[in-house]
């Protein structure tokens, strides 16, 4: 027998209750698992095993109709849990009540007992309480935390613990032999029995005991009547200045400001035109003028003509400022009205405007509106500063930033459309203009980058024609001489002559990609629009009695073999004789539109019905 059964029932299973048993001898762990010829085993020995008689009375005659002993129950929790947990539903979430217990105090004359404030939190998730004391200053009590958090039972000795179903307002709980009573508790925690269906009743008041009446008593200072006149007397004799009367104007007009434009007329020898801002301050009613200064005007730039101060309206000079008895009247908001002259000082100013915010204090405060004077316009003297031309270094654009400003900045860039045009490369096929007959057989690649607008020209040669192949004109932006403006994409159009420095091309056809692209922008490319070319060859229907004859009529003079197909000469052609002032751009997208077989050749058919003509079935 071990030495821990001899024990009495009654000590608690719990470490330090427990000893070792000196009489034992043996402390090896049984081996369970072992290789035997090259197979795992593992021993019975020590285990015990419930066995079923019928069970191997089947096995051994016939084989079992059900292992299983019935079905398997179905899991009430998945690994997503149809009903949630106390731990997983109320993660974080805890009630908070106020309360207080009453501490009774002896030996102390003042006061018999003492109400201690504590606040009760309740997790949701375990169902613990921990409670904590507010901590009130020179009270003398070590306050804080009050019991730590734990499971609290109703009654010592039994396992029935607090739930939030035992917690209501006005009521006293008992926790661990001292009496708590709640009193209020907080929002969330309303929410949450409202939710539940048990929503918590009114809260009551805090009662009060001697000591906080007495903290209260000490903390209350009243001042003395005559402490404002002593404060207000040993200022003035310490040099202070006297008691703002005008505070509560000056909190209610604190940076509200009426600015009024005037005008001085200068009489003096080289007098002139001299154009003033005048503020007045609703905080103190002082006033300040400020020049306006204007470029180029010839004057010394002199901030302020008048300081702020208030203007009088007949200003005292005496050789002694301050010490005269007769009283000043100064300007009000009342005086200053568009249309009156203000006098500052001897200089007649004329108020020919004010702003925004004046009129509408006029207005809604004093009834009056505002209306400023018209005067005579000045003519604005115009100054042209020639652009020197361009020096041939770089772009035109980084040469100008030296003419704009002593510390040129790069010219700024159109990034949007280098990110989303850069893929894009318009390539025509290209003839040069020239007087020399020779020269207008040669053929280029002309190359529009369209994300930055730059050109690239290559030039084309055929065995022994004595021509050098390769590159011609480096990318760059280049300049159309007709507008002196850089070349767009929308001056890329077939049948169009572009000009590179001396050298003119005319673009003769562009490759797959390039008809495509103008296809999709028919706003850009207008001519590479199929319905708006169909719409201007239907115009030339008005020379005619009637759209059919109209049709007849240019089928005729297309198609004058009645082939049925005709190639791009004969279109242009007959075009030409019909009056038809097509593009050689229109001309080729009608090539295009309309050639069904892929031959170059235009289909009659299709441009019958493509002009709205009628289908023979």
């Amino acid at each position: 027998m071990s030495l821990n059964s001899q024990f009495p029932k009654q000590v608690p299973f719990l470490p330090g209750h427990v000893f070792s048993d000196p009489f034992k001898e043996n402390h090896h762990k049984t081996q369970q698992f072992s290789y035997i010829n090259g197979t795992v085993q593992e021993k019975t020995n020590f285990i015990h095993e419930e066995f079923d008689p019928n069970l191997l009375d089947s096995m051994k005659f016939s084989t079992p109709p059900n292992l299983t002993y019935g079905r398997r129950q179905p899991p009430e929790n998945d690994y997503i849990p149809r009903i949630q947990p106390p731990w997983l539903k109320y993660d974080r979430a805890v009630l908070r009540f106020y309360g207080y217990f009453q501490e009774s105090v002896v030996e102390n004359p003042n006061e018999n007992y003492r109400i201690r404030k504590v606040i009760i939190y309740y997790y949701l998730s375990d169902g613990t309480i921990h409670i904590t004391e507010p901590r009130i200053p020179n009270s003398g009590i070590p306050q804080g935390l009050f019991i730590k958090r734990q499971k609290i039972p109703k009654m010592l000795g039994k396992q029935d613990f607090y739930q939030w179903e035992d917690f209501q307002l006005c009521q006293n709980v008992n926790f661990f032999e001292r009496v708590f009573r709640i009193q209020d508790c907080d929002s969330y925690t309303r929410e949450f029995y409202e939710y539940m269906g048990k929503p918590l009743g009114l809260p009551e008041q805090l009662p009060k005991d001697n000591f906080e009446g007495q903290r209260e008593t000490k903390e209350l200072k009243i001042n003395p009547p005559d402490t404002k006149e002593y404060k207000e007397y040993f200022e003035v004799k310490l040099g202070g200045g006297h008691p703002n009367g005008g505070l509560n104007k000056y909190l209610q007009n604190d940076r509200k400001v009426l600015s009024f434009d005037i005008i001085w007329d200068d009489s003096s020898i080289e007098g002139q035109l001299n154009y003033y801002t005048l503020n007045y301050y609703l905080a103190d009613d002082t006033c300040e003028v400020k020049e306006v200064r204007k470029q180029n005007s010839g004057k010394d730039p002199y901030p302020l003509m008048l300081r702020r101060q208030k203007i009088p309206k007949q200003p005292i000079l005496t050789h002694y400022p301050g010490m005269t008895l007769k009283k000043e009247e100064y300007y009000s908001p009342q005086d200053l009205i568009c249309g009156n002259t203000v006098k500052i000082y001897g200089r007649e100013c004329f108020i020919y405007g004010c702003d925004d915010f004046t009129k509408e204090y006029y207005l809604n405060v004093l009834g009056i509106q505002q209306k400023p004077a018209v005067l005579k316009q000045e003519r604005g003297k115009k100054f042209f500063h020639p652009v020197p031309p361009y020096n041939g270094y770089g772009y035109e654009e980084d040469s100008l930033g030296s003419v704009y400003s002593l510390q040129p900045k790069p010219p700024k860039k159109d990034v949007r459309k280098n990110f989303t045009q850069d893929q894009f490369i318009l390539r025509f096929e290209a003839r040069l203009i020239s007087e020399v007959r020779e020269e207008n057989s040669r053929r280029f690649i002309i190359s529009f980058y369209c994300g930055d607008d730059t050109i690239q020209v290559y030039q084309t040669s055929e065995r022994n024609s004595g021509i050098w192949g390769g590159k011609f004109l480096e990318r760059s932006r280049q300049k159309n001489p007709l507008t002196n403006d850089y070349y767009t994409e929308k001056d890329f159009q077939l049948g169009a002559i572009v000009q590179f420095n001396v050298y003119k091309f005319q673009l003769i056809r562009g490759d797959e990609f390039t008809i495509n692209y103008m296809k999709q922008k028919p706003d850009v490319f207008k001519e590479a629009d199929i319905s708006q070319i169909i719409a201007k060859l239907r115009l030339f229907a008005d020379n005619y009695p009637n759209f059919d004859s109209f049709l007849l009529d240019l089928m005729k003079k297309l198609d004058k073999q009645l082939k049925g197909y005709i190639d791009f000469d004969e279109l242009s052609q007959g075009l030409k004789e019909l009056g038809f002032n097509l593009t050689l751009q229109e001309q080729y997208i009608l090539m295009r539109e309309f050639d069904k077989n892929g031959e170059w050749k235009l289909c009659m058919r299709s441009l019958w019905e493509g002009l709205g003509g009628r289908r023979n079935e």
